[in-house]
């Protein structure tokens, strides 16, 4: 766990050289029920960081500072596109009128628990974090966005902002950009960029297409930052501790910690803080261990690719170390699957519901997604294997780069992924039709979790 930690004062530098490495940092003093208070997240991450200067000219010189330190922090976007943070915020200090801040806590990725674990638990890190971004990039709003379903997300977020309207340290740090919170409808791509700003706009909650982007013409046609709630949670330690102490966990080109959402087979699955590259060994042994034997791993979630059980030894957590296996760690999932459960049923299933996500405005996806996930249905029940095979084939040149999002191209990288892993099983399939273990209840989670459904909340020690 973190120590406290005095706050940073015009003569004390943003790096601090002793601020201890080890983790859990974001999860550090994470309550066992309930949202942390004001009080306790003080005690445990120190008070805010200084945000006001002495004039105008000293608040600009503290807003490019903080972003010269992400910037150096390497601190890249986790919501699953590994954009680097810096960049964004930079493009929206620079675009004309008075910006807006989003938090996307939308997560409608249904194998993902890590921001509702964070808004649950850990709210005010993410208030830090946004009102630090809305300082950085000049905003006189901040807008917290979370799952309509997430009633002890929401519940969590209310409570620590009306603890900080009441706190005389807190209620001036948020001055310039006093958080609201605003739910989001919980289907797949509600949480995608342009859906968020639509729907904050007015609008339905469904992708738009770009030019022009959030940061030049946003939610009401103001320059937006939308940052996921972990990555701002990020920044609040960022800006306590220096880029420095950031990087003293992960690898160089993906430093710091990330949190993962772990389920399958392992004695506890819930919400973990691994720093990038440790190993999926490590990240299990945290989890209790395997309580049966893995088959293969869904990494990235349902727009992510899946690793073979054979693969699975030696495997570790960082982009660069997964782009061999054509995989990242995208928003931070890793689904395991046990031998109990059939491979082929369960990439069918999700195909199926990835196809009935789209949100019926762009023919590739209205039309080609469908028809990929019947080809892949064929394959399972015995149809014919190489008019389907093709059909797969020629569906995927069709669909991947095009409409207004990228569903269509997670969609298509699942598929892809089953065939190419699990080749001997559909290969079987295609001759013999469904398998005994088709019948079996599925392991992966649709559509959405429960409501009020609560994720094990440890930490993985550094690997």
């Amino acid at each position: 766990m973190s120590s406290p930690l005095p706050m940073m004062s015009d003569e004390q530098p943003m790096a601090r050289p002793d601020a201890p490495p080890a983790l859990p940092r974001l999860l550090a003093g994470i309550p066992p029920e309930g949202a942390m208070t004001l009080d306790e997240h003080i005690a445990v991450h120190g008070p805010p960081p200084v945000v006001r200067g002495e004039g105008r000219r000293r608040d600009r010189e503290r807003a490019g500072a903080l972003i010269d330190e992400i910037e150096r922090a390497g601190l890249l976007g986790r919501g699953g596109g590994a954009f680097p943070t810096a960049i964004k915020m930079r493009a929206v200090a620079g675009s004309r009128g008075r910006a807006i801040v989003v938090a996307n806590g939308a997560e409608g990725e249904p194998a993902s628990l890590k921001d509702r674990a964070l808004l649950e638990a850990l709210p005010h890190l993410v208030l830090d974090g946004g009102a630090l971004a809305a300082r950085a990039v000049a905003a006189d709003e901040l807008i917290i966005c979370v799952c309509e379903s997430a009633d002890a997300g929401i519940e969590g977020v209310a409570c620590a902002i009306e603890e900080r309207r009441h706190s005389p340290r807190y209620s001036d740090f948020d001055r310039s950009a006093s958080p609201r919170l605003t739910t989001v409808p919980g289907h797949y791509v509600a949480g995608q960029e342009s859906a968020l700003v639509n729907h904050l706009g007015g609008g339905p909650a469904i992708p738009t297409f770009t030019p022009p982007m959030a940061f030049e013409r946003g939610v009401r046609r103001r320059p937006t930052l939308v940052d996921n709630v972990e990555t701002l949670a990020h920044i609040a330690l960022i800006a306590r501790h220096g880029a420095p102490w950031f990087r003293r966990v992960g690898t160089p080109t993906q430093p710091g910690s990330a949190l993962v959402t772990l389920s399958g087979p392992v004695a506890y699955p819930g919400v973990y803080e691994i720093e990038h590259g440790a190993s999926l060994a490590s990240l299990v042994e945290a989890a209790g261990g395997f309580t049966a034997r893995a088959r293969a791993a869904l990494v990235g979630g349902y727009a992510g690719a899946w690793v073979g059980g054979e693969r699975l030894r030696g495997l570790a957590l960082s982009n660069e170390h997964l782009a061999p296996h054509g995989a990242s760690l995208g928003p931070g999932v890793v689904l395991l699957l046990s031998e109990e459960a059939c491979p082929v049923a369960e990439t069918v299933r999700v195909a199926c519901w990835l196809a009935g996500q789209s949100t019926r405005q762009c023919g590739p996806c209205a039309h080609g997604l469908d028809a990929l996930a019947a080809s892949l249905q064929e394959l399972a029940s015995g149809g014919p294997q190489a008019p389907a095979a093709r059909r797969i084939d020629r569906l995927a040149s069709l669909v991947q780069g095009r409409g207004a999002c990228g569903h269509p191209d997670g969609a298509v990288k699942l598929a892809l992924s089953g065939l190419e892993t699990f080749a001997g099983e559909f290969d079987d399939h295609a001759r013999h039709g469904p398998c005994d273990l088709c019948a079996r209840a599925p392991e992966l989670p649709l559509p959405v979790r429960p409501v009020g459904a609560t994720p094990a909340r440890k930490a993985v020690a550094r690997s």
